[in-house]
């Protein structure tokens, strides 16, 4: 346990940081099971889906979650599945 003030304000950041990187990924990771299951399943709203998984992705790419290169793959993998 840091006895320093700002050392004790690096960790309480540090964990509202990691809380926010965590939900982002466990979102993204939800969307993109559900945009698979929905282009292995053929569902009607698939286009939708995937639109969605992809704007999870984008938005992951932009919060620093993910490089952006990682995003530029999953979202053509995403496309390529769809079409």
């Amino acid at each position: 346990m840091p006895n320093i003030k700002s050392a004790k304000k690096r960790v309480k950041v540090i964990q509202t940081k990691t809380a926010r990187n965590k939900a982002i990924k466990s979102d993204l990771k939800t969307a993109l099971k559900k945009a698979d299951a929905a282009v292995i399943d053929n569902a009607d709203n698939k286009e939708e889906v995937v639109r969605a998984a992809i704007k999870k992705v984008d938005m992951a790419c932009t919060k620093g979650i993910m490089h952006k290169n990682k995003a530029a793959r999953k979202k053509s993998q995403l496309a390529k599945k769809l079409g």
